[in-house]
């Protein structure tokens, strides 16, 4: 199918694809937005390292006492004041990071008839390629390709490229390591025991989901999208770029961009974060420009509670607190199909399971 006869009703071709057209000068309107630029018509402005918060994660495990409570502290104020953070000397080789991001554009290198092998029908298929967000269901699509891959607590992996699986494997492991101790440090930021959430929400068989996505050039950056304003499902999702930039966080009324340390994690927090913690520490919205000149890549691993817990507010903090529940419970994968099931749109899956309540009844 041409560009010029995607229609709403067809899945489109991959932007990839799309991009390398010969003499393509501007996008078809199935990618033009009215406004792209000015999303909810707030402004955007550049923020630098010293602003988003870095998180030393060797200081959650150092022995000192003091470093590693201020460390704690920090973390804390990072979910509860950001919902994003960037994390350094986390321990994972930069080579391995540099690797994924390798096979990844691998995989979105290979002839669109071997990736086609991988499209799925269900949002919940292990392994799944496709292009924007929800083809079938969107009205404008994003300029975007992806590939999903279920890793735990069962791994799966496309079969090409030929050492995708084992780079993947080596990959999502070290991560699942880093986020069970950045849990380990939230856990203590609201006066639990380091192992209470990945106890309580069964992160042992945790729901983990590597994502790759590929940002090409786009002729008309200023109408196209790469991803619209959301929240992540799960509690963290952890994302490495290969240098591009274009994620940008929604902070303090005003869109931040988001620019990366090198070798450093950016970690946003997720709607389960804050369904856990009853609101305290709220998923963040954030969103993904494209540019005209350079294909931008981000790796990220979405890290949920096994996929049969029930998620909801815990019994523990509502006990500190005081405070009534302000969310219902839903099983993750319920949650997760719900959302991927649907058009992306800011955090309305998460409003369908808040409380609402009458003036007197307030939390």
């Amino acid at each position: 199918m041409s560009a010029a006869t995607a229609t709403v009703h067809h899945i489109p071709m991959s932007v990839k694809a799309l991009s390398e057209s010969p003499g393509l000068t501007s996008i078809p309107s199935d990618y033009a937005f009215a406004s792209a630029a000015d999303d909810y018509d707030l402004p955007l402005y550049t923020k630098d390292h010293d602003s988003i918060p870095v998180i030393d994660f060797s200081l959650l495990l150092s022995e000192d006492p003091g470093r590693r409570s201020k460390a704690i502290v920090q973390l804390g104020r990072a979910c509860q004041d950001w919902g994003f953070f960037m994390v350094i000397n986390h321990g994972i080789p930069e080579t391995l990071m540099e690797a994924i991001i390798g096979v990844c554009r691998g995989f979105f290198d290979l002839s669109e008839d071997d990736k086609r092998e991988f499209h799925a029908k269900h949002v919940l298929d292990p392994i799944r390629f496709g292009t924007s967000f929800n083809a079938s269901v969107e009205k404008v699509f994003f300029w975007r390709d992806f590939l999903k891959v279920m890793v735990h607590p069962k791994f799966h992996s496309p079969s090409k490229p030929e050492n995708f699986s084992d780079v993947l494997s080596e990959y999502c492991e070290k991560v699942r390591n880093l986020v069970k101790g950045l849990l380990g440090g939230i856990s203590e930021s609201l006066g639990l025991e380091w192992e209470y959430l990945s106890k309580v929400l069964d992160m042992e068989s945790s729901l983990q989901i590597l994502t790759a996505n590929l940002y090409p050039p786009c002729p008309q950056p200023e109408l196209a999208m790469g991803m619209p304003p959301h929240s992540d499902h799960g509690l963290l999702t952890m994302l490495v770029q290969n240098g591009i930039g274009g994620l940008q966080v929604f902070h303090g009324g005003k869109w931040v961009m988001v620019d990366a340390i090198p070798g450093a994690f950016l970690v946003n927090t997720g709607d389960h974060l804050e369904i856990a913690t009853n609101g305290k520490y709220k998923s963040v919205l954030h969103r993904a420009v494209v540019n005209n000149h350079a294909t931008r890549m981000s790796i990220s691993v979405a890290s949920g509670p096994s996929p049969d817990t029930l998620v909801s507010p815990i019994e523990g903090l509502l006990e500190q607190t005081g405070n009534r529940a302000a969310y219902l419970g839903m099983k993750y994968k319920d949650y997760l199909e719900l959302q991927q099931s649907n058009v992306l749109d800011g955090k309305s899956c998460l409003d369908r399971v808040k409380i609402t309540r009458a003036p007197h009844g307030l939390i």
